[in-house]
């Protein structure tokens, strides 16, 4: 899985949450959900790809290249139909499979992988059917349990939504349990932002 990358990033962030000032809100402490979040996601400075996704490159460079379609879908029952088929039908043919400890692998259209390999495949079919790949975006982020995790992020007029191998539901990235950590650039594949 995507387990290394995240050790380093996890202390980064642990530094920063520990030396900045905290804002809580309500009697628990959590903050509260913000209705005034975007519909999309808005990519901060550039960041790293995780390394796994350039080797992943290497071997795929037709599915890294920058195709210069349009950023954003404009959303049609027919294409949410599209999409809703495309994120069951991969999530029931991959069997679940994590990578061996210090060996991350993504892989598109394999028989057992773990959630990388689910996103890649799903974002593969879409681009078969006819989705601009620039609208299509690879991202990490966190579980609840905070377990590393890779989704495939869908850039439309009904804002950015989710395919995630955890669920068959596709949800607006705000509506998710996830807790965001980097995105793939919607201008170049190779780039990556922090979210």
């Amino acid at each position: 899985m995507i387990r290394n990358y995240f050790i380093g990033a996890f202390a980064a962030a642990s530094f920063c949450l520990a030396t900045s000032s905290a804002y809580a809100i309500g009697p628990s402490g959590m903050a509260a959900p913000s209705k005034l979040r975007p519909l999309n996601i808005v990519a901060q400075k550039a960041t790293l790809a995780p390394f796994a996704f350039v080797k992943y490159c290497v071997a795929n460079a037709a599915d890294c290249a920058d195709e210069h379609g349009v950023l954003s879908v404009s959303l049609t029952s027919t294409l949410m139909r599209q999409l809703r088929q495309v994120n069951i039908q991969v999530n029931r043919s991959i069997t679940p499979q994590l990578d061996a400890d210090g060996d991350d692998e993504w892989q598109a259209d394999v028989s057992a992988g773990d959630c990388e390999d689910y996103a890649l495949t799903k974002r593969r079919r879409l681009i078969e059917l006819g989705w601009s790949p620039n609208a299509l975006r690879m991202a990490i982020a966190y579980t609840p349990n905070n377990n590393g995790h890779a989704v495939l992020v869908v850039s439309t007029s009904k804002g950015d939504l989710v395919l995630d191998n955890r669920i068959n539901a596709i949800r607006n990235w705000r509506d998710t349990d996830l807790r965001w950590v980097m995105i793939q650039s919607s201008v170049n594949p190779l780039f990556w932002n922090q979210i």
